[in-house]
Parts: structure tokens; sequence; C-alpha cells
């Protein structure tokens, strides 16, 4: 039953997507998203987690959630403007303002709101946002939420943004300029040029907002890029999750007292998304803990990382230009990089291929994220098989 409109339609789109090689299959753990995991009955070394220091599966997190669940219940019963902020959401902004040396911090159910919450608070109608053309898209979405012009600017190309920043202030025709950028981006794992960003913004007056997802917990000394290249008194908004290395669920904006005052008044997924539950805020302030009093995890992690990035240099595969421990391997044609990851996978390797539309045409990957947990008999076993699936499809000789 149902409209043969959209039957028709949704069956389509799927066939095409399968022929295209874009059709991605979600498969089920059946274990805890750790260095191992269990799917099908089977066991694989995982490179497909964003769990970077293993803190989603670590005893004192899982205890913190424990406690603050009997405390405080499952849920926390509303959204954040009614009843829904406990104190444990207080403890945990105030944490994370100190951590990212800003004044404030705004906690939000998912990184991905705070993009569609941020962005679309302070941009509107007669302002103008320049964003990178790689920015991920949860930028792109919370951009198209405003009436504001949207300029993209060739990625990580100081000298197109200073020339459109320049274009877009002598123009007079926006009240408002920001620049957007990742902090680190996803699918390469290079990592923008804030100094330089920060300085074009000074000169032209825009209001600077990164998305450190994939920076925080890893550069910095946990804190992110930007304290990573000593700014945090020089960006306005600083955008975080709590689901990758921190290892929990969640995103926050940290920022001056008073833009986390107009978000909580005025950004739609703060005033209309029930409130993180206990356990998860209680699990996020405990890993902000660990990552203050530590730094032995993000040691291990770009330890780790070096050992397979060097290895799959060795055996001849192109890892593109990435800096950090997340680890393209770049295939390029689609259906060859599903291909490769099947091969792997066969070979208890699980590392998922990111094509089309995630990434440009033509651009396809592995996309291996090395964790603090992995050993170096599971990379080992990683590269052993990368030549042999290499080989085989002729990617290296």
């Amino acid at each position: 039953m149902g409209s043969s409109t959209l039957s028709s339609f949704i069956n389509a789109q799927l066939a095409e997507l399968k022929v295209r090689g874009l059709y991605n299959t979600i498969e089920p753990l059946e274990s805890a998203n750790g260095p191992v995991i269990r799917m099908g009955g089977r066991t694989f070394v995982n490179l497909s987690s964003n769990n970077y220091l293993g803190l989603a599966t670590d005893k004192g997190l899982v205890d913190a959630a424990v406690q603050a669940t009997i405390q405080f219940g499952v849920g926390s019963g509303a959204v954040r403007t009614i009843n829904g902020t406990l104190s444990l959401h207080v403890e945990l902004e105030e944490k994370l303002a100190a951590f990212k040396g800003t004044e404030a911090a705004v906690a939000y159910p998912s990184g991905f709101n705070c993009n569609m919450a941020a962005i679309s608070a302070i941009m509107g109608e007669g302002d103008a946002i320049l964003s990178d053309e790689l920015n991920h898209a949860s930028i792109i979405d919370g951009c198209r939420l405003t009436k504001a012009k949207v300029i993209r600017y060739a990625h990580s190309d100081m000298d197109d943004l200073r020339g459109k920043a320049r274009e877009a202030r002598e123009s007079g025709q926006y009240a408002k300029i920001m620049v957007i950028t990742d902090g680190v981006f996803s699918m390469d794992g290079d990592i923008a040029k804030l100094p330089e960003i920060v300085g074009i913004a000074e000169t032209y007056d825009l209001i600077t907002y990164v998305d450190d997802a994939h920076g925080s917990g890893v550069l910095g000394g946990g804190a992110g890029t930007v304290k990573h290249f000593g700014l945090s008194d020089r960006v306005d908004l600083q955008i975080g999750t709590l689901s990758k290395a921190v290892g929990v669920v969640g995103g926050y904006v940290a920022c001056s007292g008073s833009v986390a005052d107009w978000l909580k008044a005025r950004s739609r997924p703060f005033l209309f998304s029930t409130s993180l539950p206990p356990g998860a805020v209680a699990a996020s302030i405990a890993a902000i803990d660990r990552l203050q009093d530590s730094r032995d995890l993000q040691e291990r992690l770009w330890s780790n990382a070096a050992y397979l990035q060097n290895g799959l240099r060795k055996l001849g595969f192109s890892i593109g230009p990435t800096e950090t421990p997340i680890t393209p391997c770049i295939i390029g044609d689609e259906e060859k990089t599903q291909r490769f990851s099947a091969m792997l996978y066969e070979e208890g390797i699980y590392a998922k291929a990111i094509v089309f539309p995630t990434v440009p045409k033509g651009t396809g990957r592995i996309r291996n994220m090395p964790t603090a947990e992995h050993t170096s008999e599971m990379l080992d076993r990683t590269l052993i098989a990368y030549e042999k699936a290499g080989r085989e499809l002729g990617i290296i000789g």
C-alpha cells in the first residue's frame, strides 16, 4: 500500500545507486565499537570508528554514565529552556569552556545540531558566509538554513579567501560576514590554515567560525585545532563534538558569554530538542577530566597513526595530504573503491569505502581511523590485507 509515485521514485533511485557503486550497506555490530568488533558472527580489526582515543568503552566513563543514570534517570525529560537543564549540563558546559579557553559553552544533542543552531542563529538575510568548499555537510546544511549569501572559497586557498573577503566587504552589501572552516577536514585529514584565516578575518572584520569536530581530543593537548595554533582568544565560535575523541554523544559551541546567551535564546535546536541524557553528560565530563589529566591516549593515537601511514606509503598507496591520524587511502573509482573495501572485509579488516556524495566524484577512498587502542599486530594484519587487495586490483605493483 501507499503511494505508487513514492515507491517508483525510491526504487529507481536505489537501483541507480547500486549500479554506480554508491549504495551503502549498514551492518549492525554485535559488540562494543572498539579496535576489534564482531559482526555477523565474525571478528574484524576495526578501522572505521571515530572513537579516536578508545573512550567509548572506557571503564571510568561507563561507571560515570551508570551512576548518573541511577541518580537522574535515563532521560533528561525536557528541553533545556523548560526544565531539562540538570546541574550536570551546567557542569559540562563550564568544563568545556575552561578546556577550550572560552568564556562559555553551550551543549547540544549532536555536533550536527550545533551547526544547525549556531550559523542560523547568527547569520541571516543581508549577511554573507565565506565557506571552505570541503566543509562538512552539517556546515553546508547550516548555511542553507540562513538567508545569507553563501560564497564558497577554494579549499584552504588563502588567496581565494582573501580576495572574496575583500570583495564582500568592499561591496557594502552585507551587514555581517562570517568565515567558516573545519578545523580538521574529516575525509583528507588536513588541518585548516587557521593563523592565516584569522589574519584575514581581522583585516576584513569577519566573524570566525571553526568546526573542530575532528580536532578536539586530538590536537592542542586535546583542546583542539584552535588551541593548537594558540588562537583561543581570536576565534569567535568553536564547534566541537562529544561523540568522536570524547567517546560519548553530543556537541557544543564554545564562545563568549554573550554569544552563549544568544544561542540559548534563539538557536532552535537548543529550544526545541530534548537535552542530552544524564548518562551521556556524566560520561562526557569524565572524558574531559581524563583529557586534561593525561596525554597518554593522544600519544598512543599519534604513534599508531604514524605506524599505519608509513606502512601504507611503503606499499605504494596514496594517503593524500593528511596531517592527522585520519588516514585516507585514495582509490579513485567508486566501484573499485567498494570492491577494495569488500576484499579487506574478507580478510577480516573493517574499513569502509567513502564515495560520492561524501567526497567528490572520482576521489573514492578507504578512510582508515587508527585509534589509541589498536596494537601493532592489528595494524600489521591490516597492512597485509591492504597489500593483497592492492595487488589483486592493480592499485599497487
